[in-house]
């Protein structure tokens, strides 16, 4: 069949397709004007985050001076991994589109939230040679049905062109749930949580990984998991989320 014939068809679905289901908000379903969107008032309650802001943590800044800085947080405990970038602020629509993707099963999701991520993470990108999704331990797989981590990570690669490969590193100590934990208490919580499979060593070994997951809390998660991998032999591990964490933003 001709492509223009193709082209025609595919409009021609796209468009009774929208009839009958009509194009809503990701995260209110409200109505928008292009499927796989936020409406006006959602995108305007999500606290995107731009420069200025910590080069290490990613944390914005409520003054630019006109130079790369460090939190105080980023001097006083560097993280274990080398630098974290996030699309915006945990809260508002921002929560709510972590909140629905992970326990809503809404998968969907993942298109629009992974999109905005590998713009926020394009300088990362620019200098990775392999993603690696935040793996879930086999028994939360299995009651979870996904890893939403994997989902937005598939999404990072195919609008990077960066590779995928989730099976450089593996979560092999079944954890307790973070949530409502001390920043120590997760840190306990995640000894040897994280381990590269002796199959991928050689895969792994000298190359710089791009770490995603969908929220950066306290850094505990990335931080156990960048160790892992750095004694695998990545030759370094940054970190790309939809959200963090902010207290003072």
């Amino acid at each position: 069949m001709h492509p223009l014939v193709v082209q025609r068809l595919k409009a021609c679905l796209e468009g009774i397709v929208g009839l009958i289901y009509p194009p809503a908000c990701i995260a209110c379903q409200a109505a928008t004007g292009e499927p796989h969107t936020l409406c006006a008032a959602c995108w305007a309650g999500i606290r995107f985050i731009e420069r200025p802001f910590c080069e290490r943590l990613g944390t914005p800044f409520a003054v630019d001076l006109g130079i790369a800085l460090l939190s105080p947080a980023a001097i006083a405990e560097p993280p274990v991994f080398e630098r974290a970038r996030a699309v915006a602020a945990y809260d508002g629509a921002a929560s709510a589109l972590v909140r629905h993707l992970k326990y809503g099963d809404r998968l969907d999701l993942a298109r629009a939230m992974g999109a905005m991520m590998t713009r926020a993470g394009a300088e990362l990108l620019s200098q990775a040679d392999v993603i690696v999704p935040v793996p879930l331990h086999r028994w939360r797989l299995w009651r979870r049905r996904f890893n939403q981590a994997m989902a937005l990570a598939d999404i990072v690669a195919r609008g990077s062109g960066v590779p995928c490969d989730p099976f450089l590193l593996a979560r092999v100590k079944p954890t307790r749930q973070q949530v409502g934990l001390t920043k120590a208490q997760r840190q306990t919580n995640l000894q040897g949580a994280f381990r590269v499979p002796e199959d991928a060593g050689a895969r792994l070994m000298g190359r710089r990984v791009l770490l995603v997951d969908d929220v950066l809390t306290t850094g505990s998660t990335g931080n156990a998991a960048a160790r892992a991998l750095l004694r695998g032999g990545a030759s370094g591990v940054d970190i790309l989320t939809f959200a963090s964490v902010v207290t003072d933003a």
